[in-house]
């Protein structure tokens, strides 16, 4: 009969020398491979050293595996998806200077449906320059209304 508790601490035992986000998948591999053994081990009695033994494999299949995983070497690497088509990696990162097309789309709209008083009172606040009292005034009134708008929603 195996015990149970036994297996539980080698593998909390080796589970520390794995990356902290697999920890808890090591110790439960562990422990699985340890019951495989104790299966197949028959009546022999299965002793904390061949535990630990054990729990080492699975160690160094995890470190194996994590050896052995793809990594990128060069941005003129060529990347292949499923469909067949072929892209080089530098051309899929991310661009800061690139326009968000649904920020720009959303912006033109507003543009198209603000009243106009209202665009040219926000094309002084970008320029920089000053508003009149009268200016301010329409603002206020029109974010008041927006506000109330935003409420219902």
């Amino acid at each position: 009969m195996l015990d149970w508790e036994k297996c539980s601490e080698v593998a909390e035992r080796f589970q520390y020398k794995a990356k902290f986000e697999d920890r808890g998948d090591l110790r439960h591999n562990i422990i699985i491979r340890l019951a495989e053994v104790a299966q197949r081990n028959g009546h022999k009695p299965f002793t904390e050293g061949a535990m630990v033994r054990v729990a080492s494999y699975v160690v160094m299949e995890y470190w194996r595996g994590v050896m052995r995983l793809p990594r990128i070497t060069s941005l003129d690497e060529t990347i292949y998806d499923g469909d067949g088509n072929e892209t080089e990696l530098y051309q899929m990162l991310a661009d800061d200077k690139a326009i968000d097309v649904d920020a720009w789309l959303d912006a033109k709209l507003w543009l198209y449906r603000a009243p106009p008083r209202l665009v040219k009172i926000a094309y002084k606040k970008v320029s920089g320059l000053p508003l009149t009292d009268r200016d301010r005034n329409y603002l206020y009134q029109q974010r008041k209304k927006a506000q109330k708008s935003l409420a219902f929603i």
